[in-house]
């Protein structure tokens, strides 16, 4: 029988942790048991700490107190939510002391030592983690996932790394709730595209050459292709939708990449993690899919949906990736991050 597995939230009570909240729920592994927060919320009721903005409250953490996020109390592996203002140290702090820390944060992405991971592309990165440990003097550890909308591009562009990448160009419509709570004036995005957004087309560049990267023992080389990332904001609720053109040295034909995509999968599908989707990429033939409100909370919105593959006339074939920013760009994406470590032992 699987022995459960207490786990903690750091920043519970933001948008990000809401959705770890919800996303945790019923799971088969892990028990949530301890939430922190900042000083104004800590010793309160969960329930008296935050806004909850997803319908019901879950009772099994109504009545939790909130605790402040210092390493101590809380259990040993915790994924953490916090806004990137307060997670560098914070995050140190629980590794230094021993515990696991799984960060939708994007403050440690790009470190050297630690691992960057979509579960699908790049699980041998986790091998990162006794070199981070010797390095810094950690008991414990500290791995993330990728900004929401690299977790889209990299999924679309993983079955077709073998094919040689060497350039892309992505065009991003992202939706809302990436931006939190309130997020977006309404009178700013009502009607309009908003074709900024800080950091991200930066984020989006950088994120996908580590993930799509090698391990070389003590850090990972970058693939080598250039990418190039257009971000816009748009009037969605959930779902970034990615344009994508890419340039491969090999030159495929279009049936070898149709059929990259629709047999692709890896190690979260060989060992049936809980929460990988039997196929994490699900190529749609219908011409004017994948669309946000028809496909993004199919699968649990862990998949990502693909569509529209078609001979590029400046690269070589360019497509559509749809994928849901707060599941499988955040919360959910944390949480298989998890499922994988354990399956490796990591969490014992």
């Amino acid at each position: 029988m699987q022995t459960r597995i207490e786990v903690g939230i750091l920043g519970a009570t933001g948008m990000v942790g809401q959705n770890f909240i919800r996303f945790l729920q019923g799971h088969p592994w892990f028990d949530l048991k301890w939430l922190g927060a900042s000083d104004r919320s800590a010793g309160k009721k969960y329930r008296d700490a935050m806004t909850w903005h997803f319908g019901a409250l879950p009772e099994t953490v109504a009545d939790l107190t909130v605790a402040e996020c210092k390493p101590g109390n809380a259990p040993r592996l915790v994924f953490s939510a916090l806004d990137a203002s307060v997670a560098t140290e914070i995050e140190r702090a629980f590794a230094q002391a021993g515990h696991v820390v799984v960060s939708n944060s994007k403050n440690h992405r790009m470190d050297r030592d630690v691992p960057l991971l979509v579960p699908e592309i790049n699980p041998d990165h986790l091998r990162l983690v006794p070199g981070q440990q010797r390095a810094r003097g950690w008991k414990g550890q500290i791995v993330t996932n990728p900004n929401c909308s690299t977790v889209g591009l990299t999924m679309g562009l993983g079955p077709l790394k073998p094919f040689g990448i060497t350039r892309v160009i992505v065009t991003t419509m992202q939706a809302i709730s990436g931006a939190g709570y309130p997020g977006v004036a309404s009178m700013d995005i009502t009607g309009n595209v908003i074709p900024y957004i800080g950091g991200e087309e930066e984020k989006m560049e950088q994120e996908t050459q580590k993930i799509l990267g090698e391990f070389r023992g003590d850090h990972i080389e970058p693939l080598a292709a250039r990418v190039s990332a257009h971000c816009n904001r748009v009037q969605v609720v959930d779902g970034h939708t990615e344009t994508v053109s890419v340039e491969f040295s090999s030159k495929p034909a279009h049936a070898e990449l149709r059929a990259a995509f629709e047999n692709f999968a890896s190690v979260p599908q060989e060992r049936k993690l809980p929460s990988a989707p039997p196929h994490p990429v699900i190529y749609l033939s219908e011409a004017n899919r994948p669309q946000p409100r028809k496909d993004v909370e199919r699968e649990r919105g862990m998949a990502a949906f693909v569509g529209r593959l078609r001979p590029c006339p400046v690269l070589d074939y360019k497509f559509v990736v749809l994928s849901h920013n707060t599941i499988r760009g955040a919360a959910g994406a944390a949480v298989l991050n998890a499922e994988l470590m354990h399956s490796e032992g990591m969490l014992d």
